[in-house]
């Protein structure tokens, strides 16, 4: 009975020093805390094939983040929903462990980061992409979840219709260029 009890006060006292140290971050710290910068975006090729020709692209996203909280940021986790801006229909979406390991200091700026929709569109070429009027304008939410917060929204950015992407040159002599 003696050892229970001990056992007891043991545990009791050890979980009042150890759950000051693990605080949770509010979704209103959170959202406070945090200010995206630098923000671009673009398609690049997830698959392509030369022939038959197959080409498949994803919305990318790269940003950096600022930290306006008088606290270090650190296990930040960014989320992204890549939704048709006619209807919201979703397309995609992402999740990265950006902050983790060195925190980001108050007033401080954190390195580059990038995202890439996990669903692809299909199309033949550069070329079918740039002049299809089927091809939607989309639109990405951005999210931030750290310590035990909700998903936070940190803003609706429009994605570009801008390709990263270059076609393999043709192998052989050029149309009217003459064989020496």
């Amino acid at each position: 009975m003696k050892r229970t009890a001990l056992s007891v006060v043991i545990l009791g006292v050890l979980t009042l020093v150890v759950l000051p140290g693990c605080k949770f971050m509010s979704n209103k710290e959170l959202r406070s805390s945090v200010e995206v910068l630098d923000f671009e975006s673009k398609w690049v090729s997830t698959f392509y094939q030369g022939w038959p020709m197959r080409l498949k692209l994803a919305p990318q996203i790269s940003f950096r983040v600022k930290n306006l909280s008088v606290k270090p940021l650190n296990y930040v986790n960014f989320i992204t929903n890549f939704v048709s801006k006619a209807d919201q229909k979703n397309l995609g979406s992402g999740l990265l462990a950006a902050i983790r390991g060195k925190a980001l200091a108050p007033g401080e700026l954190s390195n580059k980061i990038t995202m890439t929709c996990d669903v692809s569109v299909e199309g033949k070429n550069k070329k079918d992409f740039e002049t299809n009027p089927g091809w939607e304008s989309y639109q990405v939410k951005l999210f931030a979840q750290s310590k035990g917060s909700q998903p936070v929204l940190l803003g609706i950015f429009d994605v570009s219709r801008d390709i990263d992407f270059k076609e393999d040159e043709p192998v052989g002599p050029k149309p009217g260029e003459v064989k020496k």
